[in-house]
């Protein structure tokens, strides 16, 4: 049976493994993310957030295609995120405009 174990110790045998970067967001950069996007002292998880760490996300794999035009695999990823992210403005939209205009305004999101 193959297990995640398994793959990891052969990718190693195999050449160079990075378990760490794996979604090209530093634990530093997210964050001072949630600290500057967050609602309230605890918040880590407010639509704000949410969008803002996406917005990073996509800013990197945006980077990341102009090297690698034909990474269809991550092109996909690309656009979910890209749908989650419309999602989760869609329903700030929806509760309050003048947040949503001002989130869009700062992450400089043209729409």
């Amino acid at each position: 049976m193959i297990t995640a174990d398994w793959i990891r110790a052969r990718s190693r045998e195999s050449g160079p493994y990075v378990e760490e970067n794996m979604s090209a967001l530093s634990k530093e950069r997210k964050t001072s993310l949630i600290a500057d996007y967050r609602t309230h002292p605890q918040d880590t998880g407010s639509p704000e957030v949410q969008v803002a760490i996406l917005s990073e996300r996509i800013t990197y794999l945006t980077e990341h295609f102009k090297a690698h035009a034909k990474d269809h695999h991550s092109r996909r990823g690309l656009l979910k995120l890209v749908g989650q992210r419309r999602r989760l403005l869609d329903y700030v939209k929806s509760k309050d405009a003048d947040r949503y205009a001002e989130l869009v305004r700062r992450l400089g999101i043209r729409k």
